[in-house]
């Protein structure tokens, strides 16, 4: 039933799990895997739009400067 159903992107892996220090360690392993073939990087961010988020981000902390807490 395993072998019909994994696909590529959704592969199912067989874990024992008489020792659950090594059934760990397989799914940690499985995991950095992939985590890894993902890989994801920081989004690029232009010069304008850093400038655009600081004058909000000055906005943001002006306006929690002025609330008041009941």
């Amino acid at each position: 039933m395993i072998r019909h159903t994994a696909t590529s992107y959704a592969p199912w892996f067989v874990v024992p799990a008489d020792q659950k220090w090594f059934t760990r360690l397989v799914v940690s392993s499985v995991i950095v895997d992939a985590m890894s073939s993902l890989r994801l990087h920081y989004p690029r961010v232009s010069r304008s739009r850093k400038r655009e988020l600081a004058v909000a981000r000055k906005e943001l902390l002006r306006q929690k400067g002025k609330r008041r807490d009941h």
